[in-house]
């Protein structure tokens, strides 16, 4: 299984941006999905997930309300759409991949994949 996360670049204070992490070598539909990020000089904080199954959701106390996990069976990929972005929110972005993950979805040592990252970085 490989995971690829794109998307990110260079944006505004409350501009809005989908990252994506596309999977390959194995249907993403088996996998919970996550996404983490991490800041410089910062601990890896959660930021989103989608289980397995696709019915359930979590995010991370600072997203809440601003950011939508989302996973496309069809496209065999994950996604990560961002509103309202803030300066706070710069961070390194990685998508995670838990084998029929439905349990401590926020938990970043039950992912068995990870992908290489994107950066956003969020002027203020």
């Amino acid at each position: 299984v490989q995971l690829q996360a794109s998307g990110g670049g260079l944006v505004q204070t409350g501009d809005s941006l989908t990252i994506s992490c596309q999977m390959s070598g194995r249907a993403i539909g088996n996998y919970a999905v996550g996404w983490f990020r991490q800041a410089p000089g910062k601990e890896r904080e959660f930021v989103a997930a989608i289980n397995f199954l696709g019915g359930r959701t979590f995010y991370g106390d600072s997203v809440k309300g601003r950011f939508t996990i989302t996973r496309d069976g069809a496209k065999n990929a994950g996604f990560l759409q961002m509103n309202n972005l803030k300066p706070e929110d710069t961070a390194v972005y990685l998508c995670a991949a838990y084998t029929s993950g439905n349990y401590y979805l926020t938990q970043a040592r039950m992912y068995d994949y990870w992908g290489q990252g994107t950066l956003v970085t969020v002027s203020s």
